[in-house]
């Protein structure tokens, strides 16, 4: 079966090819090897992380472009109310946002450090982090990003550590010695590099 046959393919087939798409030739060890039962189960836990950060920050940015909380629960298959209760609390966090300071959503673990450089050179440094998104506040300066496993530091040659962690990574910014770059993109421009030059 092709993938390029949309009307062959579900939408569970998709995801199936995209998650087994990361390990070469685990489909054909899962024949013969334990082993390769047990890098599968971690293969779908992380895609099982990934797209619960993703259904977040695609909630969040419903209710942004003006979607009810019953419309939202529509979708999900469940009430209003068990929509607004499970996700609520990350729209309203992400809502509140002082003047100098906006959220770069949607962000997932392949895109936010590219997303975060670009907004560094601008002068926006991450502050705080969740599923999904970044809260950055803009400073005259340009400013890095770095990820690290765990409790990994980089080295401490200014680098400032960003929240308090999420799942394994572990985030840090830090100031150069550089104006940041005139201009002033939205977040929008961020996340989708639509950048001037």
């Amino acid at each position: 079966m092709s993938l390029d046959n949309a009307s062959e393919v579900t939408g569970w087939d998709r995801l199936a090819h995209a998650i087994l798409d990361g390990r070469p030739g685990l489909v054909e060890r899962l024949a013969t090897d334990p082993q390769a039962h047990l890098e599968l189960i971690s293969i779908a836990a992380a895609a099982r992380s990934e797209t619960a950060v993703l259904l977040s920050a695609a909630v969040t940015s419903a209710r942004r472009a003006g979607c009810t909380w019953g419309q939202i629960g529509d979708v999900l298959g469940v009430s209003r109310q068990a929509a607004q209760q499970q996700y609520g609390e990350d729209v309203e966090t992400n809502a509140n946002v002082g003047q100098e300071s906006m959220m770069l959503a949607p962000l997932t673990s392949f895109t936010e450090m590219e997303v975060l450089n670009r907004a560094g050179r601008y002068g926006w440094h991450g502050v705080d982090f969740g599923p999904a998104y970044f809260r950055v506040e803009r400073d005259t300066r340009q400013w890095e990003h770095f990820r690290t496993v765990l409790t990994i530091m980089p080295s401490t040659d200014g680098w400032q550590r960003i929240g308090w962690g999420w799942m394994w990574w572990r985030y840090w910014a830090r100031p150069l010695n550089t104006p940041a770059l005139t201009g002033n993109p939205s977040a929008a421009d961020f996340v989708t590099n639509n950048l001037p030059g």
